[in-house]
């Protein structure tokens, strides 16, 4: 499961009680960190990959059909009541060219490029996987990676 970061959670509030607009997200992207990541944390403060080895974030698009709904349902809006959502779609970054080190957590961002973003939230692997030069690309199967919004 992840946790929503303070940015986020600041854009929430301001939107339902300060009547502010919250950000317009087209493209969320999910990166890996080799350290655990606060609510504090941005893009810019994350231990991430070098963007070397072929190492890059991923891009979903936000949509009902990269996400599964709350319902558990695909291409429709959610009406679930577990507050949770996973992507729809496998998740997988480039094959690793070089040694890209060991994968703790995951971040989900606004931004493609390394070093830059917000965080939006972010979550600890279940089990810290070790990525070198020839191994196989990465990746979360469909539904492995959940967001839960009612904790």
């Amino acid at each position: 499961m992840a946790a929503m970061s303070d940015y986020l959670e600041n854009k929430v509030v301001d939107a339902i009680f300060r009547g502010q607009p919250l950000p317009t997200i087209s493209n969320i992207w999910v990166a890996l960190t080799t350290t655990p990541v606060t609510d504090s944390n941005t893009g810019a403060n994350i231990t991430e990959f070098a963007a070397t080895g072929s190492y890059a974030r991923v891009q979903l698009t936000s949509n009902l059909n990269s996400w599964m709904g709350t319902n558990y349902a695909q291409g429709v809006a959610s009406v679930g009541s577990n507050g949770t959502v996973s992507n729809n779609v496998a998740i997988t970054f480039p094959a690793p060219t070089g040694n890209w080190g060991i994968a703790n957590s995951f971040v989900l961002l606004d931004t493609a490029t390394v070093g830059t973003g917000n965080t939006l939230f972010y979550g600890q692997l279940t089990q810290a996987k070790t990525i070198n030069s020839g191994d196989a690309a990465p990746t979360f199967s469909a539904n492995t990676l959940q967001i839960q919004i009612d904790n």
